[in-house]
């Protein structure tokens, strides 16, 4: 009998450790990041910091969240897998966070996918369009930018469909990130029934180009389709604008490439933009015709003065305020399955100007294509 007892109460704890509803009743509100603060793309984590707590210290000093406060807490992985592995358990396991958001990179996401599917910690706004995190089996998963595939989707469509163009090469990094949109590109072509002319790809974290770009010169493409990391991406430029074989082609740079770190470096070599088209995620961030963009340039002028305005830290902005909006709406317990909820439920308005539909794991759904002239980035319609 009283062995027939312990089994039975070995078996109810275990029936309640999986069924338990963890509630989160800390009065700071910890989500957190792994993204790189060092390293080859380090503007890329220090842009997302201060677009990100813009809108949680504002949050924080108009009490939006009440007698609650929100700590954005990001460690360095260097854009490393391993890095982000270590990071994420040590925020899991160790800060106990309600959230992670705002991690940066594909390959860095990838190998974290184990400890997310089997945590099931809301994993939000991620900056990669890879096609692993639009799998509706992982409904821990949300996304706020719209994929690779409607990126490049999108720039194939005004490449061929708009300007005639059919000889399309890519740059890419070697990695996982390199091979979503190498794979992505590939499809697009094949809706055309246009070949890939040529292709070169480098080693991530490196600036090792040199052999991508001479698999590609003698190819002499109308396009480029770009899906690197900013300061490759502009090194490959800078030698492309010296060669001949590059006179009239045009470069097209995916969000992940940093637009304007991007342009900074081209600055810095003193190369002309011509040519140059740039793929977003977001709308312009200096477009004040739409209320969100007023709301963020104030934000950071008040809290990073000294930082310049740009796409990531605008897009970091936009997911800081869509998971506390989300938050704001849980009912009772705070939970990490209400804030799923609630991300997935996000109202269509939440962001004033720029439309909402959750859809594929994501909630944004619209690709931009810029210009860079007279120092500004100019839409193309």
């Amino acid at each position: 009998m009283l062995r027939f007892l312990f089994i039975f109460g070995i078996i109810i704890i275990a029936i309640y450790n999986i069924f338990k509803v963890d509630t989160y009743d800390n009065k700071v509100i910890i989500v957190g990041s792994s993204l790189p603060k060092t390293g080859i793309i380090k503007s890329w984590g220090e842009s997302v910091i201060s677009g990100a707590n813009s809108y949680f210290k504002f949050v924080n000093d108009t009490k939006l969240l009440g007698d609650e406060t929100i700590k954005f807490l990001t460690y360095d992985d260097k854009y490393e897998p391993e890095l982000t592995i270590d990071n994420t358990e040590k925020l899991i396991n160790n800060d106990k966070v309600f959230a992670l958001f705002g991690f940066v990179g594909t390959p860095t996401v990838k190998a974290i996918l184990p400890i997310l599917q089997d945590s099931k910690i809301p994993f939000f706004a991620a900056f990669t369009g890879a096609s692993f995190l639009r799998n509706e089996e992982n409904n821990n998963f949300i996304n706020l930018r719209n994929s690779y595939e409607q990126e490049i989707e999108r720039l194939v469509y005004y490449l061929n469909n708009k300007k005639g163009l059919k000889r399309i090469a890519v740059f890419y990094q070697n990695d996982d990130y390199g091979e979503e949109g190498y794979v992505a590109l590939l499809k697009s072509l094949k809706r055309r029934k246009l070949p890939l002319i040529s292709e070169g790809s480098y080693k991530r974290n490196t600036l090792s180009i040199t052999h991508a770009f001479n698999e590609i010169k003698d190819a002499k493409p109308e396009a480029i389709i770009m899906i690197g990391a900013y300061q490759a991406n502009a090194l490959f430029i800078k030698k492309a604008k010296e060669n001949e074989n590059f006179k009239n082609t045009i470069f097209c740079n995916i969000s992940f490439g940093d637009a304007n770190a991007m342009v900074t470096e081209l600055n810095k070599y003193k190369v002309n933009t011509k040519n140059l088209i740039f793929s977003q995620v977001v709308p312009s961030y200096t477009d004040t015709s739409l209320p969100i963009v007023n709301e963020y340039q104030t934000l950071m002028k008040k809290y990073y003065p000294n930082v310049k305005l740009g796409f990531i830290s605008f897009e970091a902005f936009l997911g800081a305020k869509v998971l506390v909006s989300a938050i704001s709406r849980i009912n009772g317990d705070k939970t990490r399955n209400k804030l799923i909820a609630a991300l997935e439920k996000t109202p269509s308005s939440d962001l004033e100007g720029i439309t909402i539909k959750y859809k594929n794991s994501q909630l944004l759904n619209k690709t931009y294509l810029f210009r860079y002239e007279n120092k500004i980035f100019t839409e193309i319609k």
